[in-house]
Order: C-alpha cells, then sequence, then structure tokens
C-alpha cells in the first residue's frame, strides 16, 4: 500500500497526483497506521516550521479547492529543502464555498508544525496527512512535539485494533527519534539485501546440484572442444 492511500472510508482526501475526494467532516474516517519507521522511511523530507502564509484556491479545473500553506522551515531533519516550503492539502474556503476534508491537517498562520513531506506533481504535501503532521507547543520554555488533532479513526491493520495517538516528546526528543528511525530502516534494508542475496546463491547452487549431471556435460563438451582447438593449433 502507498504512501497517503491508506483510506478505508469515502469520507477522506486524497492528494496523489489528480486524485482527490473531500467529504464532510460529520463522517467518519478510518485509516490504517503508519509506523513511525514508515513515516521516516517514506517522507521526502522532514521539516520543522512555521507558518507564514495560508491561502486556497480552486484546482485548475474549479473542481475541487486546494490550500496552500507556507512554512518558513526552522530545520530540516531529513532531505533537502528551501527556506520556505509551500505545502499543498485538499480542502477550504473559497468565497462562500468550503470543502472540508477528514483526515488532513490543518495549519493556520503562526503555528508551528513539524511535518513529514511527500512530493506530488501539485507539489509537496503531507505524507499519510495527519499521521504525517505534529503540533509545536512551548511548555515552561521547552519545545514540545506532539500529534496534531484528528477526526479519522487510525487502525493497527494487523491487530484490527484502533491505535492511540503517540505520546508528546521534546523536539530533541523527536530529532533523536528520527536520527534512530533512519538507522533502524538501513539496518533492515540492509538485512533484506542480504537475505536476498543469500537466498539468490543457494538458488543458483541449488539449481547447480539438481542439474549436475547436465552441468557435467557441458563442461566436458567446453574441455572437448579447447581439446580440439589446440590440436589444430
Amino acid at each position: 500500500m502507498t504512501p497517503n492511500k491508506r483510506s478505508l472510508s469515502l469520507a477522506t482526501a486524497l492528494l496523489a497526483g489528480s486524485a482527490m475526494v473531500a467529504a464532510p467532516r460529520a463522517e467518519a474516517t478510518v485509516s490504517i497506521a503508519a509506523s513511525f519507521d514508515e513515516k521516516v522511511e517514506n517522507a521526502a523530507a522532514i521539516v520543522h516550521g512555521r507558518v507564514v502564509k495560508r491561502e486556497s484556491r480552486y484546482d485548475e479545473d474549479k473542481r475541487f479547492i486546494l490550500t496552500y500553506t507556507t512554512f518558513e522551515v526552522a530545520k530540516t531533519f531529513k532531505g533537502g529543502t528551501p527556506n520556505l516550503v509551500t505545502v499543498v492539502t485538499p480542502g477550504g474556503k473559497v468565497g462562500d464555498v468550503q470543502m472540508t476534508t477528514i483526515g488532513v491537517p490543518q495549519f493556520r498562520e503562526g503555528s508551528e508544525n513539524v511535518v513529514f513531506l511527500k512530493n506530488t506533481k501539485r507539489g509537496p504535501t503531507v505524507l499519510y496527512f495527519d499521521q504525517g503532521a505534529y503540533d509545536v507547543i512551548s511548555d515552561r520554555g521547552e519545545k514540545i512535539v506532539r500529534p496534531v488533532a484528528t477526526d479519522a479513526v487510525t487502525i493497527d491493520e494487523q491487530r484490527g485494533m484502533a491505535v492511540a495517538p503517540e505520546l508528546p516528546q521534546t523536539l530533541r526528543e523527536f530529532e533523536t527519534a528520527i536520527g534512530v528511525a533512519e538507522r533502524r530502516v538501513r539496518h533492515n534494508r540492509m538485512e533484506l539485501l542480504e537475505k536476498q542475496r543469500q537466498a539468490e546463491a543457494s538458488s543458483i547452487w541449488t539449481t547447480l546440484e539438481e542439474n549436475k549431471w547436465l552441468v557435467f556435460i557441458a563442461l566436458l563438451g567446453v574441455a572437448l572442444a579447447s581439446v580440439k582447438f589446440l590440436r589444430r593449433g
């Protein structure tokens, strides 16, 4: 299942290329939970920044409303990003028309957030939507990172149970967790590649073992051809 395509309800909004469905917040949305490692692995970039501009407008076909939120980046935890990053999300208000979506983060001018980004043809969007956005608040001089509030219900696909929200962390702890997840992802990827290499090697030897007489005949033919060639020389 690809990133940002985990909705199990009609009441959701997707921004993947040009596919998007909007629905009222009165409906319930059920989404498959993405682990922290999945989010770190699949994010094109992870940024911490402050919202400096927010604008909603219709798409080029005048069918849907999209909201463009510009962040002034304070720090990039993964990937390369400019000082200003504009994130596009489905939904918003243009004039008297309101298009509201479920499971999509709603950013406010002046708010501080950590955002996991995914690239689309419309521009960067939020990876896994609500699951890929965090509020950053100040508490007694310490910056605290916590998941954004959401109307979506997140389900563990393996157990079929609702997943509790991630616990708040300090910004420093959150950055450390990203680094740990990146190392874990790299380690798991290397282990997988090694297992694939071993499986391929085993498969080759198994094939040779099962066809040892054919291999012997082929090698014998090569040897005889070589002897004939040398005699002619």
